[in-house]
């Protein structure tokens, strides 16, 4: 089959991950069909897919667990040890892709090679989807010609899976030093870490007030990321990369 595919909505619906929403190519039209659990139109247009189950096919998106070891590799080739420390810490646990990119706001150049870096991989996983389901199309990519991105340099060497994560290593830090601390002190540490406890579920719901950015390329970022961190698959993801 050839079509003329929306390769911009076909991007965006590679790149969200999220329990709620499913995207479907049109094989009539070239067009994507995004459902989301809550719109009002969701129930009219899930109708439309089943009714017309052979011209739609359901669009697979890059997996949270694959976006997650895409955003390993990218930290483990960072030459700057400091902040190679950073967005290893940042991207242990929920809401690490949001974390990861808060770091990166302070670091221009190191952001601009994590978005191209990530949308060199998200083109091929369209393409290599595309071949998969032997689908041809009449317009191409407004990214032009799409090769099988380069490995990166590894900086940080891999961490043997199941050894302690920075995340708990840093827990683990905290809990010591709070046996150390006399119990007269213990209600400001508490307090303190109440405060760090509130801010970041400030942060986290209200992410759209945390970048300096205000473009649509980053708005959709925002959504794609927060999907992203609400998939509870990354709850089974532990960070893999330490500092050499």
């Amino acid at each position: 089959m050839c079509l003329e595919l929306d390769w911009d909505a076909l991007e965006i619906a590679v790149e969200r991950n999220s329990p709620d929403t499913d995207s479907y190519l049109d094989l009539i039209t070239g067009r994507i069909l995004t459902i989301t659990t809550g719109d009002p139109e969701a129930a009219i247009n899930r109708q439309t897919v089943s009714d017309n189950i052979r011209n739609f096919l359901r669009i697979e998106p890059a997996s949270s667990r694959e976006q997650y070891r895409w955003m390993e590799k990218f930290v483990g080739s960072v030459v700057d040890e400091p902040l190679r420390e950073r967005l290893i810490i940042s991207i242990d646990g929920k809401g690490a892709f949001r974390r990861f990119k808060d770091v990166l706001l302070a670091y221009p150049a190191e952001r601009e090679r994590w978005f191209s870096y990530r949308a060199d991989l998200l083109h091929w996983h369209i393409q290599n989807w595309l071949e998969q389901h032997e689908t041809s199309t009449s317009n191409e990519p407004p990214w032009g010609t799409v090769t099988a991105p380069q490995e990166l340099p590894m900086v940080g060497r891999p961490v043997v899976h199941g050894t302690e994560g920075p995340g708990e290593a840093l827990r683990r830090q905290a809990r010591d030093l709070i046996e150390t601390i006399p119990a007269i002190e213990l209600p400001t540490a508490i307090a303190f870490l109440e405060f760090l406890k509130q801010r970041s579920a400030d942060a986290a719901r209200d992410d759209s007030d945390d970048s300096d950015d205000s473009d649509d390329s980053d708005d959709h970022e925002k959504e794609r990321d927060h999907d992203l961190d609400n998939d509870s698959s990354l709850d089974l993801v532990e960070p893999r990369i330490v500092t050499s």
